[in-house]
This record gives structure tokens, sequence and C-alpha cells, in this order.
């Protein structure tokens, strides 16, 4: 599987959801999390320069200064920025240099807004980053659990503990 935006964000969340995810097991189909944040995409971005996709990554949002990603929750902010980098790149190698707009909706909270800037050391980091989850994805042995708060709300919960 090529690699692309939600392989990067579960290698930094879950390295077991990102082996599972690019082995083409796919359980997010059935999980009300998902389907909230889809909804939540869905209300807060419509019209020009949504759900743009290009090659292998789905951009939320692209304006002439932007690339926007939009998440439900600051449950994960390092491996959102990854994903939106990972965006940036793609991007970049194309010929279209942006920066990243990471915007977090918590519920009964405000919205938090990050601003991303594509750099060197991000540019090695995600390099460094790929080659680990190709060789992650070649594996033939699922990676062991690693047991986090995070755990029972993910969609691949009932595979990895029921």
């Amino acid at each position: 599987m090529k690699i692309n935006g939600t392989l990067i964000n579960y290698y930094f969340h879950c390295k077991r959801q990102c082996y599972l995810c690019g082995n083409r097991l796919n359980l997010e189909d059935n999980s009300e999390d998902v389907a909230i944040g889809k909804v939540l995409h869905e209300s807060k971005y419509t019209g020009e320069n949504t759900e743009v996709k290009i090659d292998n990554i789905s951009l939320d949002k692209i304006t002439d200064r932007y690339v926007t990603e939009m998440k439900k929750s600051d449950a994960d902010i390092e491996a959102a920025k990854m994903q939106l980098l990972y965006y940036l790149k793609v991007l970049k190698e194309k010929g279209i240099e942006r920066e990243g707009k990471l915007i977090f909706l918590e519920k009964n909270k405000n919205q938090k807004i990050d601003i991303i800037k594509l750099d060197e050391k991000n540019l090695n980091l995600l390099k460094s980053c790929e080659e680990e989850i190709s060789k992650l994805l070649e594996n033939d042995i699922v990676p062991p659990i690693e047991k986090t708060k995070g755990c029972k709300k993910c969609a691949y919960y009932e595979y990895c503990y029921l």
C-alpha cells in the first residue's frame, strides 16, 4: 500500500493501527467516532477548495495560503501535525507551497487552531517516518497492543481486545 496521510497519522497514534490499516484491514466504517468526524467535516467545510484529492492525499481545504486539516479533537496533536506536514510535503513536490492550518473542534470548548510550517527538520522526520512505515507494513507480524487511553475510542478496539 502506498503511504498516505492516514497512515502517517496512525503511525504516530498507534503502530498496530497503522499496520492493520496499511495491510487493508479497515474497521473505520463501523466506528461511531469516525462517523461523527465525517459529519463535522461535512457541516464545517462546503464550497470551493474543499475535499481536494491529489494523488493519494485528500485535503480538507486549500486556499492561496493554507492547507487546512480539521480534527474532531486535539487528543493526538502530534499525529495530526505529522499528517498535515505530509500533505504539505506532497504539495511541495508538485511545486505548491503552503502553510498548514490545524483546526481542532472540541465539544464544549472553543476551536483550537495551530499553524504548521514545513521546514528541513520536518522533511527529514517525514522521510524517516515513511521508511519506518514501509518496513512496518512489510512485516509479517502484527505489532503488539500498546494500551493507551485512546484505545477504547479506536475503530480497532474490538479487533485488539475482544
